[in-house]
């Protein structure tokens, strides 16, 4: 395995941001090179450890989603290969680890979609019975199923802030009625199509977050990442009844691994407040969440 990259650094394309995870170079005017690094993100606080070989797993999971969801919705790949536009000593920084893609003008929502209640959305049901402004009934379990998948949007922060949860209402004030709905009906299509075949490879998805763009003609397009264990609740199925019949998280292919192990973190003796700086994670939670990045893509794509 390649060493990690926990930051890349291309002196032929000028940077346009750093990310939680990618950094994103300008190509032209009208395309950028998304480069997956190996940093993880938890709690909206980069990791200072990097997850050795995380940046390519991710790249080659969503690349497999955005071919195989291509006909619900337009997505943001040119099909260029993104060595093709680094210099020669750059391409080791790029390779299976990037996507070439088109320029759009991005939404400012988080798109997500949850088909059972867990994380925030279950700590927001216990104190409202609604996640987002969707009334949820009484009786609902912390990871049980959902009757039908419901969109529970979420503002875009910055680098080192939290998401906010919001209701469907406040982003249709924000982008306008008729393209919230499109992108609220997009994503459900999206996840019911993602969760039914996940399933049929042993994997329940139990939530997942999309973000979209318009591009030139204003046409909705699918961009960043997608369905990949950083921006998902990937559980095998195998291990699900049984936590949830306790009450506890299930078995995690994403980074609920570090979460929980962050959970039980302390710094100075004390819990620690989930601002940066993070603890530093152990050799073995880096390995085992490694180790479960590559079970995931392997037992989807098998």
């Amino acid at each position: 395995m390649t060493a990690a990259l926990l930051q890349s650094s291309l002196h032929s394309l000028p940077l346009l941001a750093r990310g939680k995870v990618r950094d994103n170079y300008a190509v032209g005017e009208d395309r950028i090179l998304m480069v997956a690094s190996d940093r993880l993100s938890a709690f909206d606080v980069v990791m200072g450890e990097p997850i050795p070989g995380k940046g390519a797993l991710l790249t080659q999971m969503a690349l497999f989603w955005f071919d195989k969801l291509k006909g619900i919705v337009p997505n943001h790949l040119t099909g260029e290969a993104p060595e093709s536009v680094v210099a020669p000593d750059e391409v080791a920084q790029v390779r299976e680890r990037s996507m070439l893609v088109k320029r759009l003008k991005p939404l400012p929502v988080e798109a997500v979609v949850r088909g059972y209640l867990a994380g925030s959305g279950w700590a927001e049901y216990q104190a409202s019975r609604s996640v987002c402004g969707v009334a949820l009934p009484e009786g609902l379990k912390n990871a049980g199923k959902l009757a039908q998948p419901i969109f529970t949007p979420a503002t875009k922060a910055a680098v080192g802030e939290h998401d906010e949860n919001v209701s469907f209402e406040q982003i249709a004030q924000a982008i306008g009625l008729e393209l919230a709905v499109q992108v609220r009906d997009v994503s459900i299509r999206l996840y019911r199509a993602a969760a039914d075949f996940a399933l049929s490879k042993g994997i329940i998805i139990a939530d997942t977050k999309f973000e979209f763009g318009l591009d030139a003609d204003g046409t909705l397009t699918l961009m960043d990442e997608v369905l990949t264990p950083d921006s998902s609740r990937f559980w095998p199925v195998e291990g699900y009844q049984a936590a949830f019949e306790a009450g506890r998280n299930p078995p995690s292919y994403d980074k609920q691994f570090v979460r929980d192990w962050l959970e039980q973190a302390q710094v100075n003796g004390q819990p620690w407040n989930k601002t940066a700086p993070a603890p530093a994670l152990p050799a073995d939670v880096v390995e085992k969440t490694a180790a479960k990045y590559r079970e995931a893509l392997q037992r989807l794509t098998a």
